[in-house]
C-alpha cells in the first residue's frame, strides 16, 4: 500500500472512531434525532472518503501490473466495484 495513502486512511479511521463513540453518546443521551442522523450522515460521508483512498490506492499499485499480466482479473474487478458502487 502506498505510504502517503496508508496513513491518510489510518488517520481517517481514527476520526471516524471518534465520531462513532460521538455518535454512540448521543444515542446514549437521547440527543434530538435530527441531530444524530446528521452525525451518522457525516460518518457515512467520512467511510465514502475510506473507500475513495483504497480505490485511489489499488488503481496505482495493482492496476498497472494487473493490466500488464492479468488483465481480465484487473477488468472483473473494476466492474464489481463499479457495480457495487451503482447500488448506493
Amino acid at each position: 500500500m502506498d505510504k502517503k495513502i496508508k496513513k491518510r486512511a489510518l488517520r481517517r479511521l481514527n476520526i471516524i472512531k471518534g465520531q462513532i463513540e460521538g455518535l454512540k453518546k448521543m444515542i446514549e443521551n437521547e440527543k434530538y434525532c435530527i441531530d444524530v442522523l446528521i452525525q451518522s450522515m457525516a460518518i457515512k460521508q467520512a467511510l465514502s472518503g475510506i473507500e475513495d483512498l483504497i480505490l485511489e490506492n489499488h488503481l496505482r499499485t495493482h492496476i498497472p501490473k494487473q493490466l500488464k499480466n492479468k488483465k481480465e482479473v484487473a477488468i472483473r474487478e473494476l466492474l464489481k466495484i463499479y457495480k457495487l458502487a451503482k447500488r448506493k
